[in-house]
C-alpha cells in the first residue's frame, strides 16, 4: 500500500545581478560579516523554539495553507533577536529520530546565497522541527499568481529562473540533487527582494521519501510509474516553474506542450507582460521549458546546463528588485498598473466561460464543456472545485482518465473535505486499472460523507 499512500498525498495541497556565488564556508578572508552569521548548524530545544514562536501561535503561521498544511511553518524570533522560519512536521512523518537528525545535519552543511539555508533542527520525543533563515518577502506564488497592484516584471522572472537553476546546481555539486515538490511556494524572497530556494524541500517529506506532495497534473511521468523521484524529476518540475514564470498562471504541462507543439506558444505568455519583454527571450524560455518537460528523463538537461542557458538572458538593470517584483514604488508609472475596468472585464469573461461550460455540460456536449471549463481555469482569476469536478467527469466520458484524475486531485486540493472529489478520483483510478488505490479513495470519500451527515 506504500504506492497508494504516496499518490494520495499528492493532493494535499506555497539587488543587481551578481556573478555566480561560491559557498560562504569557502571564503578565506576570515571575516564575520552579517552574511556569515549562520555558518553554524544548531540543535535547538523544544522549549527554545516554543518561546521563539510564541507557543506555536496560529498568528505566527506563515505556511501558504495555514494550519491545514500537513507540516506547518511558523515565523519565530530567537533569543539573539534573529528571525527564523520553523517547520514543524506532523508526528507520523519521522518516527526514526536518528534518520531525521542525519538528514537535517546533511542539509545543514549546505551554505549558499541562493538558498534559504537550514540553520538548525529540533528532535525531542515525537517532535521533529527544522529551523531556517527567514525570508521576509513571502513566496513566488504570492507575487506571481496573487499580486495586488502590479505584476512581476519580466526581468525578475528571468532572475528567478537563473537563481533557482544556480541553487539546484549548487545542491547537485554537494550531493543533494533531489528536491521534493519543487513549486512556486518553495521560492522565497529575502530582505533584498532577491529569490532563494527553500532548504525545506531538500529534506524528504517522510521517512521513506516517497511523498511528492503535489497534484498529479504536474507530477513527473516517471514518478507515476515508480513512485520515486530522481534528479531528472527535479528538472521536470523546474520546467513547470518556467511555464509559471512565462504565463503568470499554473498551467498543466500537458496543456502547455500542446500549445507549444501547435506553434501557439504565444498564448502561454502573460498578457500583463505585453510589450515589456523580448520575443527572443520568451522563445528561449519556451524552448528550455520544452526540454525540461521531455517524457524520457534522459532527454532533459541537467542543472548546470540550465545555468548556462539562462545566464545570457540576464540584463543589467538599475531598477530596484522591489519594483521588479511588483511591490508598489513611487517611481512606477500609473500606466503600468491594470485598471479596475480591465479587471472587472476579466472577471466577467471568466464567469461567461463557466456559464457556457455549464450549459454544454448539461447538454452532454462534453468536448465543448471541456473547452469552456479550460478557459475558466486557465485565466486563474477564480478557483472552483465544482468546475474541476465537472471537467473531470467530462474527461471520463471522453475516455481521458489521466486528465480526469488530475482534475479530481485539483478538486480535492481546493476542497479537501468534499466527498465527490474522492469519488471522482476513484472513478479515474478504476479507469486506469489502479483498483486498490480506487478502493481506498472510495473508502475515504465514504468516511467524509458519513461524517458530514452525522454533523
Amino acid at each position: 500500500m506504500g504506492a497508494r499512500c504516496s499518490k494520495l498525498s499528492l493532493c494535499w495541497w506555497p539587488s543587481h545581478i551578481k556573478s555566480n556565488l561560491h559557498d560562504l564556508s569557502d571564503n578565506d578572508d576570515g571575516g564575520k560579516n552579517e552574511k556569515d552569521q549562520w555558518v553554524g548548524f544548531n540543535e535547538y530545544t523544544w522549549d527554545q523554539l516554543k518561546v521563539a514562536t510564541s507557543g506555536f501561535s496560529p498568528e505566527n503561521i506563515v505556511s501558504e495553507h495555514g494550519e491545514k498544511a500537513p507540516n506547518v511553518v511558523y515565523k519565530g524570533r530567537l533569543e539573539d533577536d534573529r528571525l527564523v522560519a520553523v517547520k514543524r512536521f506532523n508526528k507520523s512523518a519521522w518516527p526514526d529520530s536518528r534518520q531525521f537528525l542525519e538528514e537535517a545535519r546533511a542539509v545543514g552543511q549546505l551554505r549558499n546565497e541562493r538558498l534559504a539555508n537550514l540553520v538548525g533542527c529540533c528532535c525531542e520525543g515525537e517532535e521533529r522541527l527544522l529551523v531556517a533563515e527567514f525570508m521576509p518577502h513571502e513566496t513566488l506564488s504570492k507575487h506571481l499568481f496573487h499580486w495586488e497592484t502590479q505584476p512581476m516584471k519580466w526581468a525578475m522572472r528571468l532572475r528567478v529562473a537563473l537563481y533557482l537553476a544556480q541553487a539546484l546546481d549548487y545542491c547537485s555539486s554537494r550531493g543533494r540533487a533531489l528536491y521534493h515538490d519543487l513549486n512556486a511556494y518553495r521560492i522565497l524572497f529575502d530582505e533584498d527582494a532577491n529569490p532563494r530556494l527553500s532548504c525545506f524541500g531538500l529534506m524528504k517529506n517522510s521517512r521513506d521519501g516517497r511523498s511528492y506532495s503535489t497534484n498529479l497534473a504536474f507530477t513527473p511521468p516517471e514518478y507515476l510509474r515508480t513512485g520515486r523521484i530522481t534528479p531528472e524529476s527535479v528538472v521536470y518540475s523546474f520546467g513547470t516553474l518556467l511555464l509559471d514564470l512565462l504565463s503568470g498562471k499554473h498551467i498543466p504541462p500537458s496543456h502547455a506542450l500542446d500549445l507549444i507543439r501547435g506553434k501557439n506558444f504565444s498564448l502561454l505568455m502573460d498578457s500583463c507582460l505585453e510589450g515589456h519583454f523580448s520575443n527572443d527571450d520568451g522563445t528561449e524560455i519556451v524552448r528550455l521549458a520544452s526540454r525540461c518537460l521531455q517524457y524520457e528523463p534522459r532527454e532533459r538537461p541537467n542543472a548546470k546546463s540550465l545555468v548556462t542557458a539562462l545566464t545570457p538572458l540576464q540584463k543589467e538593470t538599475s531598477v530596484l528588485s522591489y519594483v521588479l517584483m511588483g511591490i508598489p514604488d513611487g517611481s512606477v508609472s500609473l500606466k503600468e498598473t491594470l485598471s479596475f475596468q480591465m479587471w472587472t472585464n476579466q472577471i466577467q469573461e471568466t464567469l461567461n466561460s463557466k456559464k457556457l461550460g455549464d450549459t454544454a455540460f448539461r447538454a452532454r456536449d462534453f468536448s465543448t464543456a471541456i473547452d469552456y471549463y479550460t478557459q475558466f481555469i486557465d485565466v486563474g482569476t477564480m478557483v472552483s472545485p465544482t468546475v474541476y469536478a465537472r471537467r473531470c467527469l467530462c474527461y471520463l466520458m471522453n475516455d481521458m482518465p489521466q486528465e480526469a484524475l488530475g482534475d479530481a486531485m485539483q478538486a480535492q486540493s481546493v476542497s479537501p473535505t468534499w466527498p465527490t472529489a474522492y469519488y471522482l478520483q476513484a472513478a479515474a483510478l478504476f479507469s486506469l486499472g489502479m483498483d486498490n488505490d480506487a478502493q481506498e479513495s472510495l473508502k475515504d470519500g465514504t468516511i467524509l460523507e458519513t461524517r458530514k451527515h452525522r454533523n
